[in-house]
């Protein structure tokens, strides 16, 4: 990975995540860059080799996103960590991870929408899905719709997720919203919501989605 990839994706990480957050980058086998925050420091230091069941190490293993709490034994403090593997010709040839000290969570159990010239809380249960549209998150739900401030990297690690499952890189759905799955090709699927919504599930989150519902 070049020095010019790098300093991208450092940039990045700085728009997309809250000051609080830690981020390093890793090639296949070691960490090449660390930025600690104020909130929480791993002490990582470039060069270093990425630590065995540690998040960035787990998502080059399954080579898809992932989100978990670990504990101190790894690093010393615990943390909770996002990461991405970046992929070529489906071979990881490195991780951009989030270092927050837990994990997000909401306040309270409802979004608060924008609607035309007024705001509507929703409760979660009545959330159908959400998608990602010109940088905002549209959130469909059964009596109402319109636009929630955060974007919807921000909602995935701040909903339950024992209600709310990434299914493609624009969409959130809501688990007791669906009413059929139908497959598609290459190993995607189709969902029909309860309103009629169809949602499509693409092949990065395939496999998880599967897991998730047991199927």
């Amino acid at each position: 990975m070049d020095s010019f990839t790098v300093s991208s994706i450092a940039k990045v990480m700085n728009e997309l995540f809250p000051k609080e957050a830690s981020f390093v980058i890793s090639d296949d086998k070691r960490y090449i860059y660390y930025q600690p925050s104020k909130q929480i420091d791993l002490k990582i230091r470039p060069g270093d080799e990425i630590k065995p069941e540690s998040v960035t190490y787990k998502a080059l293993i399954v080579q898809r996103k992932i989100a978990e709490q670990k504990d101190s034994r790894i690093f010393g403090i615990p943390y909770f960590g996002i990461s991405v593997p970046i992929l070529d010709d489906g071979s990881p040839r490195g991780c951009v991870t989030a270092i927050l000290p837990r994990k997000p969570m909401l306040t309270m159990p409802y979004l608060t929408i924008r609607v035309t010239d007024r705001w509507l809380p929703v409760p979660f249960e009545s959330v159908i899905y959400l998608e990602a549209q010109n940088r905002k998150t549209f959130v469909k739900s059964n009596d109402a719709e319109g636009y929630h401030k955060y974007n919807l990297t921000e909602l995935e690690f701040s909903l339950p997720d024992d209600i709310f499952v990434r299914c493609h890189r624009s969409y959130i759905v809501n688990i007791h919203h669906i009413t059929e799955i139908h497959p598609d090709s290459h190993s995607t699927f189709s969902l029909i919501m309860k309103d009629g919504s169809r949602v499509p599930v693409n092949q990065t989150y395939a496999s998880h989605f599967r897991k998730i519902l047991c199927f």
